[in-house]
């Protein structure tokens, strides 16, 4: 059983970054696929970015593509969410995700341990 904790989430401008950080405890973490979703309100989740268990593959939505960045640290348990030129639109709950799986997938019913998320609110 893996217990994933997001952090870093805060108010920023237009334009602006900020770096989540997702903790994970139990389990062998370095087996497992992470992948970062955001949900807004009204709208449904969304998958954002994931990582590969050894970080060599990762993959993202169109909308982080040049803009986010994911790696991890297993000797840390720790997977990050780099953020920069955050636009309004951007502004979520952001969730990371964890699958015992070598494969990102971008749908979320296919990850099975999930943290409570963090805020990101960006401001025009």
């Amino acid at each position: 059983q893996v217990q994933l904790v997001e952090s870093g989430g805060g108010l920023v401008q237009t334009g602006g970054s900020l770096r989540l950080s997702c903790a994970a405890s139990g389990g062998t973490f370095s087996r497992y696929v992470v992948a970062w979703f955001r949900q807004a309100p009204g709208k449904e989740r969304e998958f954002v970015g994931g990582i590969t268990w050894s970080g060599g593959g990762s993959s993202y939505a169109d909308s982080a593509k040049g803009r986010f960045a994911i790696s991890r640290d297993d000797a840390k348990s720790t997977v990050y969410l780099q953020m920069n030129s955050l636009k309004p639109e951007d502004t979520a709950v952001y969730f990371c995700a964890a699958r015992r799986s070598p494969y990102v997938v971008t749908a979320a019913l296919r990850y099975d341990f999930w943290g409570r998320g963090t805020q990101v609110t960006v401001s025009s």
